[in-house]
């Protein structure tokens, strides 16, 4: 019911809004779509919030999140916001309130200088996830950015299978085995068959270019 009420807010207002139900369903919508803002509730069958919410950090994704949560406790506001909330609206709250709060939140993002990451050949924007190399400007998904993000943070270094799995998912199991390289190919698609260099045996890297 409360989803429902912040929905029809959000629409009044001139928002495109989607809604999800659970942690689970609400990773997968953030690694395939982009989104300006999320609020999340911090109890959420499957994938509680702050746990998703770590994992989208832990992979480089700084969407602003608002946690949404009857929880109002000094400690709990802390840990939300120490886990990578841009805010945090305890139940009940106004509507009018909250639209402050978005409002407020969008401003000091579009305000602040994400740092790109490059490699003296791909230059990769986190925020907007376009991605340059060349002439070439690419619009990359969620998840092909998180495996760009890990492997231009480290130039040079061999990253495995399972070192990309743990930066794009976290705790989550049953993970398949060919997602990892599933992203890379449609990296290589996007930008070049020799962006990303396959090291026999032991992973992918992306080559350090002056």
């Amino acid at each position: 019911m409360i989803a429902a009420a912040i929905k029809i807010a959000l629409l009044d207002s001139g928002y495109h809004v989607n809604h999800v139900g659970d942690g689970d369903a609400a990773e997968r919508t953030l690694r395939s779509d982009f989104y300006q803002i999320v609020l999340l509730d911090v109890i959420l069958p499957r994938c509680d919030g702050l746990s998703l919410l770590r994992l989208l950090r832990s992979r480089g994704d700084w969407v602003p999140v608002i946690l949404i949560t009857a929880r109002d406790a000094r400690a709990d506001r802390i840990a939300g916001l120490d886990t990578g909330a841009d805010d945090y609206l305890p139940k009940p709250f106004d509507i009018d309130e909250l639209l402050a709060r978005i409002r407020a939140v969008l401003r000091r993002h579009i305000g602040e200088v994400k740092a790109e990451l490059g490699n003296g050949d791909v230059i990769l924007d986190p925020t907007t996830r376009m991605a340059r190399r060349g002439e070439r400007c690419e619009l990359l998904t969620a998840s092909e950015a998180a495996v760009m993000h890990a492997l231009l943070s480290c130039p040079g270094i061999v990253l495995g299978r399972r070192e990309l799995e743990r930066h794009l998912y976290g705790a989550y199991k049953n993970v398949d085995r060919n997602a990892i390289g599933f992203l890379i190919h449609g990296v290589r698609r996007k930008l070049g068959a020799d962006v990303i260099r396959n090291v026999r045996g032991a992973g992918w890297m992306m080559e350090k270019r002056e």
